[in-house]
């Protein structure tokens, strides 16, 4: 369809407050860890490969739509290398960034901490001519030239892991990138900003290996706390929730994993303008020969269930087990 009404409109009419995050959301993120945190590079201790793609909001002109492609693998002892490919669309933009990785791990307790950095480029772009909305390039200045823009970014991330227990914090891009100047007063339009990720689960064996129970939790946050912190009254807020995911899930015979998690933000829950997000159920089969293939559904909880048909998510991963003659449990994180 080439005429269609931009998300960011639809959003506005339906709340009072925008608030977004500028990264894409991911269900299985446990499972897509070198997406966020460069410290998660040859965590596996063999090569391993996973594509993810994500339909958000089903049925809703110009939700989002998000692919990524990671590889990383262990170099030597201590050494871990990492490549991420991600495309991210919604409404009339889009962003496409690779990253490279590296992270030099180090044995510590039971597990080994790993610090990871991270080198990427992010083409940003827009395609204002798709709009559809009282000929927004007339009325707004805002919409009258396109972008596409290609800019440099480090990230950073330290990463701690066991055989059943792991705990990370990260930051995938350090650089805050313009990504619109208003040509004559150089005002700002747009702008990425930090976020700041924490994750940490826990693999707990309840009948063996043939019933494991795992929680995991991650914290996403724009500017580092920046709209649960912030006063409207002596700064702009970043506008963008601290952002928190519970999952619960469970391996049955180390080959069938299904999980359920709930998205939300700790505004919602101290009387800020907020909302609960969702309420996921997702699966996970482990094939032969390293192949593994899960999915995931998010049913809406916002104001935007009314609009869409849910988000949905496809992942297949492969590791290469070169070095290991037999793995005797798959690794849970």
């Amino acid at each position: 369809m080439k005429k269609i009404i931009p998300l960011f409109l639809l959003l506005f009419f339906i709340s009072n407050n925008i608030h977004a995050q500028q990264d894409a959301m991911f269900t299985k993120y446990m499972f897509n860890s070198l997406n966020f945190n460069p410290g998660y590079a040859g965590s596996k201790e063999y090569l391993s490969m996973v594509a993810l793609y994500r339909d958000q909001w089903l049925g809703l002109d110009g939700a989002p739509t998000t692919q990524t492609l990671s590889i990383h693998t262990p170099f030597k002892e201590r050494v871990g290398f990492g490549l991420n490919i991600s495309n991210d669309k919604i409404g009339v933009t889009g962003s496409t960034v690779g990253s490279l990785s590296y992270a030099y791990r180090v044995p510590f307790g039971k597990g080994k901490v790993s610090i990871g950095l991270q080198a990427s480029f992010m083409n940003y772009r827009t395609d204002f001519a798709k709009l559809n909305y009282k000929d927004p390039r007339a009325n707004d200045l805002s919409f009258r030239d396109d972008v596409n823009i290609w800019a440099p970014n480090f990230g950073a991330g330290v990463y701690y892991y066991s055989n059943k227990f792991y705990v990370g914090f990260s930051v995938p891009h350090l650089i805050k990138t313009d990504l619109r100047e208003e040509s004559v007063s150089s005002t700002r339009w747009a702008q990425l900003y930090r976020h700041f990720y924490f994750t940490t689960g826990l693999a707990i064996p309840i009948r063996g290996e043939s019933l494991v129970f795992k929680p995991s939790l991650l914290i996403k946050s724009v500017e580092l706390f920046g709209d649960f912190s912030s006063s409207s009254n002596n700064r702009l807020p970043v506008g963008a929730p601290t952002e928190f995911d519970i999952d619960i899930s469970f391996l049955f015979y180390q080959s069938l994993w299904v999980g359920a998690s709930f998205r939300s933000s700790f505004e919602t829950f101290i009387g800020k303008t907020s909302s609960v997000d969702s309420a996921d159920l997702w699966a996970m089969f482990y094939l032969n020969k390293g192949l593994r293939v899960g999915l995931a559904y998010d049913f809406t909880l916002t104001k935007l269930r009314n609009h869409n048909n849910g988000s949905f998510e496809i992942m297949v991963g492969y590791d290469f087990h070169f070095q290991q003659k037999h793995i005797v449990t798959p690794r849970y994180f």
